[in-house]
């Protein structure tokens, strides 16, 4: 079974020596795409923004559908779903339900046959992952900046506030220390 905790400290290791660069979602997704790709070898298939259509599930009942990356065998008996966040412009609270949201895509990945599902999340801003005397620890923000774990209903909570997603499983966002200026999270589902 692939340790995804442990093939991100790694990678992000790498990250932090300069050995490997991102700057945005689309590099991190790549990059450690890449990393697994050699890291895992041969046995397993590794793919980006899979349609989950291609895994014989219904695009209908889930919240997204593609994945970011997938890591499968060939015979698709073991099969691990990876989503990427790395919000760089603000909004948090909208970046903080999207997460929310792939945290729900995970669960209903695992619910339909998937070994594992992880979600990693990149920040900068530090007030995406920590407060101030200007930050928020309550609504959404208390799942990412107080360590209070993700679960159960979660609101969209800005425009229209008319959609949610629910999360079965209890999730902690626990925040390593890449360099000086990010941070990033594992989330095992």
């Amino acid at each position: 079974m692939i340790d995804f905790k442990t093939y991100a400290k790694s990678f992000f290791s790498d990250v932090a020596k300069g050995t490997v660069e991102i700057y945005n979602e689309f590099s991190l997704q790549h990059e450690f795409g890449f990393y697994l790709r050699t890291t895992c070898g041969t046995a397993f298939k590794t793919q980006f923004e899979r349609p989950i259509s291609f895994f014989d599930l219904q695009r209908s009942d889930f919240v997204k559908k593609e994945i970011d990356i997938s890591v499968f065998t060939p015979d698709q008996k073991e099969k691990y779903a990876i989503e990427l966040k790395y919000p760089r412009n603000g909004q948090y609270p909208e970046q903080m339900f999207k997460a929310c949201q792939d945290i729900c895509f995970l669960e209903q990945l695992r619910q339909s046959g998937f070994v594992k599902c992880c979600f990693i999340i990149v920040a900068e801003d530090h007030l995406f992952y920590s407060h101030d005397s200007h930050g928020d620890q309550t609504g959404i923000y208390k799942f990412f900046r107080a360590g209070i774990p993700i679960h159960g209903n979660i609101w969209k909570p800005t425009g229209a506030k008319d959609d949610a997603v629910e999360i079965i499983g209890n999730y902690s966002v626990v925040w390593n220390d890449v360099d000086e200026k990010r941070k990033y999270a594992v989330v095992e589902i």
